[in-house]
């Protein structure tokens, strides 16, 4: 499979070892001194984006323009998803988007889910989240975080919304979710969700060792992609 990376930082060099341990070949690389627009897209079969907000909408546009499947690993400009989800089905584009791409993780969420739904007959538990990652780390909070809040609010009838705080958790009212978030030098990235009582504590937790499981489960994904059309999900790729 001929790779496209758009973004070529810390994660686009580990995704491209991966990528090449896999068989794989890497055709291009776009980065601030050479832009999207300057790749040739004909060999291309699936392009890998991890970059910055402000720049994922216009190369998730720029990758349908060309008939390319995307991998999204940008976070943080799903203000933008309802557009972009129109604009991949009006032009028959194919998009495969995630706030964390690694196995591990889309198990958390999955698990995540059903607890929530458990706790929904159980008032008594007060739930919040903490997310700890590097000092590198530019949104806050993580956008796995805010996809396992949004996820357990849909799941849990008695929760109606999410608030955050850095260092120190939030002041929250019954039917909220706290999120706390921790930047502490050198932590790829870990994610805890916490019911408390006055008799017990339920906590779940996700601790990531490197930035290896994101890239594989994003090579992984570019796979499981590869000449399809639509909008998917990393829930697609592990169920």
């Amino acid at each position: 499979m001929n790779i496209a990376l758009i973004g070529y930082g810390k994660m686009g060099k580990i995704i491209e070892e991966i990528a090449i341990s896999r068989g794989h070949t890497i055709i291009a690389k776009s980065n601030s001194e050479n832009p999207i627009e300057k790749i040739d897209f004909s060999e291309i079969d699936v392009a890998i984006e991890f970059t910055v907000p402000h720049f994922a909408v216009n190369h998730i546009e720029y990758c349908v323009n060309n008939n390319t499947p995307v991998v999204v690993g940008t976070t943080a400009w799903n203000d933008k998803l309802s557009y972009v989800k129109e604009y991949v089905t009006k032009n028959d584009g194919c998009i495969l988007y995630a706030s964390n791409f690694s196995i591990g993780v889309n198990i958390f969420f999955d698990i995540n889910r059903r607890l929530a739904k458990l706790m929904g007959d159980h008032t008594d538990y007060k739930a919040s989240i903490q997310e700890i990652h590097h000092l590198d780390k530019i949104d806050a909070p993580s956008g796995t975080a805010v996809s396992i809040a949004n996820d357990m609010i849909s799941e849990n009838d008695n929760l109606n919304s999410w608030v955050h705080n850095e260092n120190t958790p939030p002041q929250t009212q019954d039917e909220q979710v706290g999120v706390t978030s921790f930047r502490v030098k050198g932590v790829p990235g870990t994610h805890a969700i916490e019911y408390k009582s006055e008799i017990d504590d339920i906590k779940l937790t996700h601790v990531a060792h490197n930035r290896k499981g994101f890239a594989l489960g994003a090579v992984i994904a570019a796979e499981w992609i590869q000449g399809k059309k639509g909008i998917y999900t990393m829930q697609d790729v592990i169920t």
